[in-house]
């Protein structure tokens, strides 16, 4: 995966790039992340109805978001509004969403999720939580201590923000 070698190996260009050092601990990174990615995936492929990582996205989204209307769905999840549209029609069809009208613009249409959407994402949470809280369980404490706090300096930089690894 990413121990292939190639153009992985190649020096950054510019100035402020990565150094080779934070280049290499990326290339080590990314078989763990291509790990969590596929446990996620597989755990939210065991709830009660199979969804695509697109289809949950919008649910997540439409959750964070209720009466959101298709363009801003569209913007949020970086896609094209015929996509959006096809995405919200078959999650329609399967009674996970609904199409409302806005109560003030007549034209609008506002996305919400159904009772049986809240509770597929609901399903699919757990399932994700539980498969990573089998791996974590494998891990030795002081290791998990280091992780959490790994992850919250990785969002913080992520975020553009100073600090992170002693954040509680």
């Amino acid at each position: 995966m990413s121990r292939l070698g190639g153009f992985g190996h190649d020096r950054p260009g510019g100035a402020g790039g990565p150094d080779e050092k934070a280049l290499s601990l990326a290339r080590e990174m990314s078989d763990a992340v291509d790990g969590l990615v596929h446990l996620w995936s597989t755990a939210g492929q065991e709830a009660s109805m199979r969804l695509s990582a697109h289809q949950l996205r919008a649910l997540r989204i439409l959750e964070s978001g209720p009466g959101l209307n298709l363009t801003a769905l569209a913007e949020s999840m970086e896609i094209g509004l015929p996509t959006a549209s096809r995405l919200c029609d078959r999650l329609e069809a399967a009674g996970l969403l609904e199409r409302v009208l806005h109560p003030h613009k007549r034209r609008e249409v506002q996305l919400h999720l159904t009772g049986q959407g809240r509770q597929v994402l609901g399903q699919v949470a757990v399932h994700r939580s539980h498969a990573l809280a089998v791996v974590l369980a494998a891990m030795e404490p002081a290791d998990r201590e280091a992780l959490l706090r790994g992850m919250r300096a990785f969002l913080s930089a992520q975020e553009g923000r100073p600090g992170g690894a002693g954040d509680s």
